[in-house]
């Protein structure tokens, strides 16, 4: 699930020796709870853009030129928009800029007000290049980023709103206006190659229906590019295709044989937010592993990737386009938001910690999980976790901590907390599915060795 910018980053990367695999022999156990009904947005095919056109659509499709790129979706109270496109130079020559717009309209005959709760958006150039980072840093302020969608996501777990974005916007009866009307630059770049990743989390007094488009800028008297008008956005919906190329055509659900092609996402997912409270069955407490042991919950699970749990955490689709991804694999946005209270049930103090990890990817756990050492060089993993838990003096903390991991790599301890005899201990451990990341990964709960010096 790499996007053509960390692919080219990839390509930047010295070679290390080849991985050998570590047996990690544990429990992994199926996350408790349940996306939510909260319906997204969800832009992501075609990832590379290279053509004027419609990227996805939920109008209807009466009076368009092209129906089939119009999947009569409406929105309505809380919902979310995700786009995440790449930009590249058509031909060495051909350095103009493509804006990205998502338009939104009101059907009804009364003004709708469309709150924007949490909002971001980045470039890959210059915004949050992908740059080297080190498996942990702390992110107290959100400067620490590799990648748009690495920043996006720090910024939304902060419940930030970009300045760029207005608090509300009011849409009048029967008109259209735009949430985002941003550029993807490629002129000074080499090779000219760019991208954007945007969310925007929304809720709407009223009906609206939603579009993401792609159009080169236009030029004024002057021949100097500028961006795109409302009508000029609205035409393109009105007349315009589906944008090319197209991605590869996913593999249908439930195929066993072959490789499996998850695809890309372009259409209406179900599910914004999985909020979970992670205990023993009957119980309002998670009692911790025994001394040198370790359990598991998977995260972001996916067909062919369950890691033994048989969950498939992927969320499903409501609409999307024959040739794109049938369930939203990789959940993209999608916050986590996980509690766990910990319990050490002995008579014996016990130091425990949680960890974020990325084990290589298996559909049936053989023998535990699986790891590399070394680790290879592709990157599985870029993103900022947020974590709150009593320290020594019993105040509630929050940190940030931004994760940089490569396929099949172990964590380090983000959380390590002393618990006495029959103590409780709550930690709270919540992030946002980075785009760019790859699944599956898994929190661990472990609890030390005596003679550990962790």
């Amino acid at each position: 699930m790499f996007s053509l910018l960390s692919l080219l980053f990839l390509a930047q990367t010295p070679t290390p020796p080849p991985p050998q695999e570590i047996v990690r022999p544990q429990e992994v156990r199926p996350l408790p709870g349940e996306l939510d009904q909260v319906p997204v947005f969800n832009s992501n095919s075609p990832e590379l853009v290279l053509e004027r056109g419609i990227l996805l659509s939920t109008f209807p499709p009466e009076e368009k030129a092209h129906p089939e790129a119009h999947l009569n979706f409406g929105f309505e109270g809380r919902f979310d928009v995700f786009a995440h496109h790449v930009a590249k130079a058509p031909t060495p020559e051909d350095l103009r800029t493509l804006y990205l717009g998502v338009l939104i309209h009101n059907p009804g005959d009364r003004p709708v007000t469309l709150r924007l709760r949490q909002a971001a958006s980045y470039l890959s150039q210059p915004d949050a290049p992908f740059i080297s980072l080190p498996p942990v840093r702390e992110n107290r302020f959100g400067e620490v980023y590799a990648g748009p969608g690495s920043r996006v996501m720090s910024d939304l777990v902060r419940g930030r709103r970009q300045r760029q974005f207005p608090a509300q916007i009011i849409i009048p009866a029967g008109e259209s206006r735009m949430l985002m009307n941003l550029p993807i630059p490629v002129r000074t770049l080499e090779p000219p190659l760019n991208g954007r990743s945007s969310y925007f989390r929304l809720e709407s007094t009223g009906k609206v229906y939603v579009a993401s488009l792609a159009q080169f800028a236009p030029t004024d008297e002057q021949g100097e590019e500028r961006s795109p008008t409302l009508e000029e956005w609205q035409e393109l919906l009105v007349n315009g295709q589906l944008a090319t190329p197209r991605d590869r055509t996913p593999t249908p659900p439930g195929s066993t044989e072959g490789s499996f092609i998850y695809g890309r996402v372009a259409g209406v997912a179900q599910g914004s937010q999985w909020q979970a409270r992670l205990t023993d069955p009957d119980r309002d407490y998670l009692t911790i592993p025994e001394v040198g042991q370790a359990f598991s919950y998977g995260i972001s699970t996916l067909d062919r990737g369950t890691l033994g749990t048989g969950q498939i955490q992927s969320a499903p689709m409501l609409v999307r386009y024959p040739d794109t991804a049938y369930k939203a694999h990789g959940n993209y946005g999608i916050e986590y938001r996980l509690t766990l209270p910990l319990h050490n049930p002995s008579d014996q103090p016990k130091t425990v910690t949680l960890t974020l990890e990325t084990p290589i990817k298996q559909n049936e756990l053989e023998g535990g999980l699986r790891f590399f050492d070394p680790l290879p060089t592709a990157t599985f993993f870029r993103g900022t976790v947020q974590v709150q838990y009593p320290d020594s003096t019993g105040n509630f903390q929050t940190r940030h901590f931004h994760l940089v991991q490569r396929r099949g790599q172990q964590g380090v301890p983000l959380v390590t907390l002393n618990l006495d005899p029959q103590e409780t201990k709550t930690v709270g451990f919540n992030f946002l599915y980075p785009p760019d990341a790859t699944p599956p990964q898994v929190v661990t709960v472990q609890t030390l060795p005596i003679n550990s010096n962790q």
